[in-house]
């Protein structure tokens, strides 16, 4: 079964770092594009990042840009979001999915609809 996990949240002081992960079990993550959302309370899951299975578009929310950074390990089957600089609007569920539309991240992302797989999702507070 398909399952993705993602880690790294936790509480931190505004203008800290994290880096989420977001591992693979039962199938590799190498061919995929791999979307990272994040839903605030109440309101629907937002596409913040994805990037695409090789030398494909890397795709950022236009707010986000120079904060947050995506990357993959193959080596480790594995995901990341880095996050700088956080922000007490930052605050939100985090999760990662796999993109039901191909290897290639499209510009912009897409939504919910436009992945698969999702993970139960990683908390991140940001206090002031």
């Amino acid at each position: 079964q398909v399952q993705l996990v993602e880690s790294g949240g936790g509480l931190v002081q505004a203008g800290s770092s994290l880096r989420l992960s977001c591992a693979a079990s039962g199938f590799n993550l190498e061919h995929l594009a791999i979307g990272w959302f994040r839903q605030f309370p109440g309101k629907e899951r937002e596409g913040v990042s994805c990037i695409s299975s090789s030398n494909g578009p890397t795709y950022y929310a236009n707010s986000l840009k120079g904060r947050f950074t995506i990357s993959r390990d193959n080596a480790k089957n594995a995901v990341y979001l880095q996050m700088n600089s956080l922000k007490p609007e930052d605050t939100a569920v985090y999760y990662c999915a796999a993109a039901v539309y191909g290897r290639q991240c499209e510009v912009p992302m897409g939504t919910i609809v436009d992945f698969g797989s999702w993970g139960q999702g990683t908390q991140v507070t940001v206090s002031s």
